[in-house]
């Protein structure tokens, strides 16, 4: 329509019809928010796929659809559906975010049409007899038996037991003339989403973060885009891509994830390691400071990552000498190749009574590293926390190494953390009083 045949329709409209239009999901929301039914015409689809950042709109969309499908909205369905499965990584997931989330199947239904809710049941009943049953992905035996029309499966590259869980929620979806699954997930390059991308049914959404901002908390996004914009985390949590490692990487992230820990145990020893830029220049590579420990296990933890972009010499080592005491480390190890005695002049200017050993590289950067990818490979090291500058540096080790650019400095630190922890000659460790 042209604008003013549109303005006079919309004016003879009575009050309840505009707050329906306001209501209106099919015409609220955004392309990626919407089936292939509506925005390619395109009915053959058995999984609708919808990879988004966080915040992206993802568990909305979700609930709306399973809405329609209750309801029987004509825009999206041919008649009301009767069984409906609801599939989240855990109970608590599934009723947290699914069911009585901000955007969740409650929120989304105004009070007059809201369906009647029973957690102890598990199952959630519209005024028209559909019915939907919640199910965790840490307990697929559950999918045994009941049976369905359609399905909504949330985060499900989070989910634990992911390809039983999807093969035993295919068996239950029996009914109807076109079972189907709404799939809602932050990527991640598990098998489950690989199979399913490669699948000849499914088809894809996408949606980053920033497309949702007039729903999201102002400073938000400025706040996520400053300090994970253009990292590998970023463009996974933000930019809803699906990330893959090189399978030839010296450090994979697979590893990486498999030893992610919320808190280290008690530790016998801790080390900061610096490697100092070459100059002290905007343009300098990044100063690497990182400190990590060994347990009495034999396992090592990266506790921290203190690294500094372009500083100066007086900078960085205060950084480090910070984190000397505050981790109430044992010593500093600081690479000495670029700086010579200047590198344990200027830490000591900052504190002359500090525990200082200094090391020089006679091998290439790749040679020093792969002792301790291999510390990774065999599942000796744990990351107590999320590092993502860290560690997007040693899952393109090998490539920032080859090419002429940005230095892995952080990685490197962690290298020569690692070597005087659990790879050089030791003395004999001693247990410090908490």
């Amino acid at each position: 329509m042209a604008p003013s045949e549109r303005l006079a329709r919309l004016g003879r409209l009575g009050l309840g019809e505009l707050t329906e239009m306001q209501r209106d999901w099919a015409l609220r929301a955004r392309k990626d928010q919407l089936p292939p039914d509506l925005t390619d015409f395109d009915e053959t689809w058995t999984v609708w796929l919808l990879m988004g950042g966080r915040g992206a709109g993802k568990t909305r969309t979700g609930a709306e659809w399973i809405k329609a499908q209750a309801r029987g909205d004509l825009c999206f369905c041919c008649a009301p559906v009767r069984r409906i499965a609801l599939v989240g990584q855990t109970l608590n997931d599934v009723r947290a975010v699914m069911v009585e989330g901000d955007s969740g199947l409650l929120a989304v239904h105004d009070r007059r049409s809201r369906p009647d809710y029973e957690p102890s049941k598990r199952t959630i009943t519209w005024a028209n007899g559909a019915i939907a049953q919640l199910f965790s992905a840490e307990e697929p035996d559950a999918l045994r038996g009941p049976q369905f029309e359609v399905a909504w499966c949330d985060e499900i590259a989070k989910w634990r037991n992911a390809e039983e869980t999807w093969d035993m929620l295919q068996f239950g979806l029996r009914l109807g003339a076109r079972p189907r699954i709404v799939a809602t997930t932050t990527p991640k390059p598990v098998p489950l989403l690989k199979r399913l991308l490669a699948d000849a049914g499914t088809r894809v959404s996408r949606a980053r973060t920033r497309d949702n901002a007039a729903n999201l908390a102002p400073t938000f996004i400025a706040a996520v885009e400053g300090k994970y914009g253009g990292t590998r985390l970023g463009r996974q949590e933000l930019d809803g891509e699906l990330i893959e490692d090189d399978p030839d990487a010296l450090f994979k992230r697979a590893d990486i994830e498999a030893g992610r820990l919320a808190a280290a145990p008690d530790l016998v020893r801790v080390v900061v390691a610096v490697d100092p830029p070459a100059t002290g220049s905007a343009r300098a590579n990044a100063c690497g400071i990182v400190c990590a420990g060994i347990g009495g296990d034999g396992r090592g933890y990266v506790l921290h990552d203190g690294s500094l972009d372009g500083a100066a010499p007086g900078r960085w080592a205060k950084r480090a000498i910070e984190l000397l005491h505050s981790f109430e480390a044992d010593r500093l190890v600081a690479e000495v190749n670029q700086g010579g005695d200047m590198v344990e002049a200027v830490l000591r200017e900052v504190d002359p009574a500090i525990p200082f050993r200094a090391v020089r590289a006679s091998r290439g950067k790749q040679v020093r590293a792969e002792p301790v990818a291999a510390l990774y490979e065999q599942g000796r090291i744990s990351h107590v926390g999320t590092f993502p500058e860290l560690e997007d540096e040693l899952v393109s080790f090998a490539q920032l190494v080859a090419s002429a650019g940005r230095s892995p400095d952080r990685a490197d630190a962690l290298v020569w953390a690692f070597t005087d922890l659990m790879l050089g000659r030791q003395r004999a460790p001693r247990i410090r009083a908490v």
